[in-house]
C-alpha cells in the first residue's frame, strides 16, 4: 500500500505539472478518472502512514515508556515537518532574507503533506500514551479522536486564525493562510489509520485469511455506502455551504475507499507467495521519492524545476509516458541505493 500511495503520488505530480490546459477536461473520462484517484492518493498515503507507525509500536508489546519505538516515532515526526519546511525554504542564501517576498515566505510557512503526517505522528504518539494510562480501548481512542478531528473541521475552517495565531501557527488549523494540508481534517486520516495498525498488531495473522480481506471489504462498504446515502439525502434538502474536503459526505467517501483499497491489496497478497523486493524497497523509501520526485517536478530554492521549465506543454499520451519514466527513474534511484548497502541492513522507513 505504501508503495502504490508514494507511485500514485508520483505520477499524479508528474501529470498535474506537465499536462497542457486544453487537456484538462472534466468531460474526459479519462481525465475524470485521474483526477479522481489524484484526489484519492493523500487519503492513502496519510491512512497507510498511521497503519504503519501504530503496527510498528503496538507490535514491541512494551509500556510506553519502555518502548523504543516512542523516540524514533518523535525523531520521525520532527523529521518530516523540518524535510517539509526545507522543501519551501525561501532564499537560497540559507541565511539572506532580503530578497524573500511574501508568496515565498508564505510558501515556506504553509503546511503541506510532510508537516501534517509528522504532526500527526507526534499526535498518535500522546494518543497511545493517553490509552495506555487511561486503558481506553485503542480503537475507541483512535476512532474518536479522529471523529472528532472530522466533524470539527467545518468549524475551524471558518475561524480567522491569521487574526488569532502567527501564521507559522494558523497554517496547521486552516486552509486561509494557503495550507495544503492543515489538520483539521487532514490528520484524521493519519490517525483512523491507527485503527487498522492496532488491529493488525494484535492479530498479526490476520492478513493471511481471506476473511480479513472480507470483513475490511464490508467496513468499507458501509462506511462508503453511507456516504452515499448522506450525500443524497443533503442534495435532497439543500447542499450546505461546505467545501468538499471539509463535508462529511467527502471524508466518509475517502475513508470508505481507502478500506476498499486495502482489502483489495490484502486480497490479492493472498495470491502471491512472496511480494516482490522492488515492491518492498519502494514501500520503505517512501519519504525519499516523496522528496526527490518533488525537487526535480518543483524545484526549490536551489534548483528550477520542470514545472518552471516545461510546465503545462504536453498532451495526454506524453504526459503519462513521462509519468511512467518518472516512476521509472524513482525505482531505479531506489535500487541502486539498495546495492550500496550491507545486504542484511534493515532499510530505514
Amino acid at each position: 500500500m505504501r508503495a502504490f500511495a508514494v507511485l500514485q503520488m508520483v505520477q499524479g505530480h508528474t501529470i498535474h505539472v506537465i499536462l497542457a490546459n486544453e487537456y484538462r477536461d472534466t468531460v474526459l473520462p479519462v481525465y475524470n478518472i485521474w483526477l479522481f484517484m489524484r484526489g484519492m492518493t493523500a487519503p492513502i498515503f496519510m491512512f497507510t502512514a498511521g497503519t504503519v507507525f501504530t503496527y510498528l509500536f503496538r507490535y514491541v508489546k512494551r509500556p510506553f515508556n519502555e518502548n523504543p519505538r516512542v523516540k524514533k516515532g518523535i525523531k520521525r515526526g520532527l523529521l518530516l515537518i523540518i524535510i517539509g519546511y526545507l522543501l519551501h525554504y525561501p532564499t537560497w542564501t540559507i541565511f539572506i532574507f532580503s530578497d524573500v517576498t511574501e508568496r515565498t515566505m508564505n510558501s515556506f510557512l504553509m503546511v503541506d503533506v510532510l508537516q501534517l503526517i509528522g504532526v500527526s505522528l507526534l499526535i498518535l504518539l500522546v494518543l497511545l500514551y493517553i490509552a495506555e494510562k487511561t486503558r481506553i480501548n485503542d480503537y475507541i481512542v483512535f476512532a474518536g479522536t479522529s471523529a472528532i478531528i472530522f466533524f470539527i473541521a467545518p468549524i475551524t475552517n471558518r475561524v480567522d486564525w491569521l487574526s488569532i495565531l502567527p501564521r507559522f501557527f494558523a497554517g496547521y488549523f486552516y486552509d486561509g493562510s494557503g495550507s495544503l494540508f492543515p489538520v483539521f481534517p487532514w490528520a484524521g486520516y493519519v490517525i483512523s489509520g491507527g485503527v487498522l495498525g492496532t488491529y493488525l498488531a494484535r492479530n498479526p495473522m490476520a492478513f493471511k485469511s481471506a476473511g480479513f480481506s472480507i470483513r475490511l471489504a464490508i467496513f468499507g462498504l458501509i462506511i462508503l455506502g453511507s456516504s452515499l446515502l448522506s450525500d443524497f439525502i443533503t442534495t435532497m434538502l439543500g447542499n450546505p455551504v461546505i467545501q468538499a474536503q471539509y463535508s462529511a459526505n467527502t471524508i466518509l467517501f475517502r475513508v470508505g475507499f481507502v478500506l476498499l483499497l486495502n482489502a483489495l491489496v490484502s486480497y490479492i497478497s493472498l495470491k502471491v507467495e512472496r511480494i516482490p523486493q522492488l515492491i518492498i524497497l519502494v514501500g520503505r523509501n517512501t519519504l525519499l521519492i516523496y522528496v526527490v520526485h518533488l525537487i526535480i517536478l518543483y524545484g526549490s530554492s536551489w534548483n528550477p524545476g520542470i514545472n518552471m521549465i516545461w510546465g503545462s506543454r504536453l498532451d495526454g499520451w506524453l504526459s503519462a509516458v513521462f509519468a511512467l519514466v518518472m516512476i521509472t527513474v524513482m525505482t531505479f534511484m531506489v535500487i541502486i541505493i539498495h546495492k550500496f548497502k550491507i545486504k542484511d541492513k534493515q532499510l530505514v522507513t
